[in-house]
């Protein structure tokens, strides 16, 4: 099995269709995913709109590459972005592409970098378009990832509202489902594997859960069960779903 917090992995930030505040915890999240070998950012840095981004530049080792916009109003850092991301593909050093943007435009770089078999991780807001969401192995929404976001509780979602958004019910009960054994358990991790291959944008922070566990416990849907591993001190979570599970 791959272990993915090996994957070497390079970064490639467009600078228009980004914020400076999410840096730090961008980072934090792409580290839970391998080690960036490249971090680039994209922008025309003799434009004030990008002063925010400088003070980072430096502390995070983050390279800045000039695009002059050739034409007012036009993003000019979107082919710049994409040669380069074919260059690093090309030069076969690369497990994997974080592409942090909100920009539909990068639709077709995603899906072209997963048919040469690199993974694919996307960083957007939540207005990115669906189909560059879709052309993601996973998908972060960069609202998650800003400082306030940990200690913002105004963005938890109650059980009724959560059993309400039947979209997310049935995620979760399609991938318990399928990742189930004869007795309708199924371990946590091979759920949450399900879901992403599913909805790559999924993440239970959307909801204002930071993991997983939280959220199913909150929709009050799935009875769970912690169960001992082995002889050691590890334990696992199992999931049922309580619709059926006492037929």
């Amino acid at each position: 099995m791959t272990d993915h917090t090996n994957l070497k992995l390079a970064v490639l930030i467009d600078a228009d269709n980004a914020q400076a505040s999410i840096v730090e915890g961008l980072l934090a999240e792409i580290a839970k995913y391998g080690t960036a070998h490249v971090k680039r950012i994209y922008g025309d840095w003799t434009t004030p709109s990008l002063g925010s981004w400088k003070e980072f530049l430096l502390r995070h080792s983050i390279q800045p590459i000039q695009q002059f916009r050739y034409t007012k109003g036009k993003n000019a850092t979107d082919g710049a972005m994409m040669i380069d991301a074919m260059d690093l593909l090309y030069s076969r050093h690369f497990d994997g592409f974080c592409i942090v943007s909100s920009d539909s435009d990068f639709t077709r770089l995603a899906s072209r970098l997963r048919e040469s078999g690199m993974t694919v991780y996307g960083f957007g807001e939540q207005k990115t378009p669906e189909p560059f969401v879709a052309a993601c192995d996973k998908f972060v929404y960069t609202e998650v990832l800003r400082p306030e976001a940990a200690n913002d509780s105004t963005t938890r979602k109650s059980g009724k509202d959560l059993r309400r958004d039947t979209k997310l019910v049935s995620l979760l009960r399609a991938a318990v489902d399928g990742a189930s054994d004869d007795a309708g358990w199924a371990g946590l991790g091979s759920v949450g594997s399900a879901i992403a291959k599913r909805s790559p944008e999924f993440d239970s922070r959307n909801y204002g859960y930071a993991k997983l566990s939280g959220l199913l416990k909150a929709i009050q849907l799935f009875d769970i069960e912690e169960r001992q591993v082995g002889r050691g001190p590890h334990k696992a979570l199992y999931v049922r779903d309580q619709q059926g599970a006492h037929d």
